[in-house]
């Protein structure tokens, strides 16, 4: 943890804690590295804790990592997926964002078939997965409960968002938002980031397309808005393997990957 200029480290459970922190960082280590060691959301806080020592009892002898979950993937990406926040059992167990629960089973099997994860698999942080040309994360970086943030946490987080798009600028090209709240929470990030964003926002649908004009040094950014892929989502077939890796296809072509 950085030091304040008169000697202090910086207080990680002050709300204020990711706007004052987020800005400094230099490059996307050191931004994992300070989403990992935030504690400014007091709720969020004891759930993630507590689900990390009740444990589900399938997982009764991992070690749950029970802290924020910072993005995922090479700093160069010129793709983003942006999600929700991570799952109780899942990324709040793994420490990796879509790692160990059926939403990122569903997630990294379409990434794999359309050439950007290594593998159709993630189960652990170590397990080999790597990612081609795209970064994974979300605009809550802590379990939730009920997987619902509230406004002022999703509003506390956002700094995170705004300084790793601000990172991933030089060669972003496409964001993909996973959701409604994704789709949501990602608008304000990106005006932050220097992006021009259009009012009204616009509506979100799967497949929805949106195309920010180049302006402030950032190039021409396409946003997608697809389902969830929700076990919910899913097991209705709201959206099905077929419509993800078709969307996942036309966003890598968008990227150039």
């Amino acid at each position: 943890m950085d030091p304040e200029p008169g000697g202090a480290p910086p207080d990680t459970e002050d709300r204020g804690y990711p706007a004052h922190r987020a800005p400094g960082c230099a490059g996307l280590p050191a931004l994992d590295a300070a989403v990992a060691g935030c504690r400014a959301c007091p709720r969020l806080v004891a759930w993630r804790e507590q689900v990390g020592r009740e444990r589900r009892a399938a997982f009764r002898d991992w070690e749950y990592w029970a802290r924020p979950v910072p993005g995922f993937g090479p700093a160069d990406a010129a793709l983003a997926v942006v999600g929700l926040a991570p799952a109780a059992h899942g990324g709040n167990r793994t420490g990796r964002m879509f790692t160990g629960d059926a939403s990122g089973d569903f997630l990294f099997a379409a990434l794999h078939a359309v050439g950007l994860a290594s593998q159709p698999t993630a189960t652990h942080r170590g397990d080999g997965l790597e990612l081609y040309g795209l970064r994974v994360t979300a605009p809550v970086h802590c379990a939730p409960p009920q997987n619902r943030p509230t406004p002022a946490e999703r509003d506390t987080c956002r700094p995170w968002l705004v300084r790793e798009l601000d990172l991933l600028a030089p060669g972003l090209r496409v964001v993909v938002a996973l959701g409604g709240f994704g789709w949501q929470a990602l608008w304000p990030a990106l005006g932050a980031a220097g992006w021009p964003v259009p009012r009204p926002r616009p509506a979100f649908g799967h497949g929805a397309e949106v195309t920010l004009p180049a302006a402030a040094g950032r190039g021409e950014l396409r946003v997608l808005g697809c389902y969830h892929p929700s076990q919910r989502n899913t097991f209705t077939r709201t959206l099905t393997p077929e419509m993800l890796v078709e969307l996942l296809a036309r966003a890598r072509a968008y990227a150039g990957l």
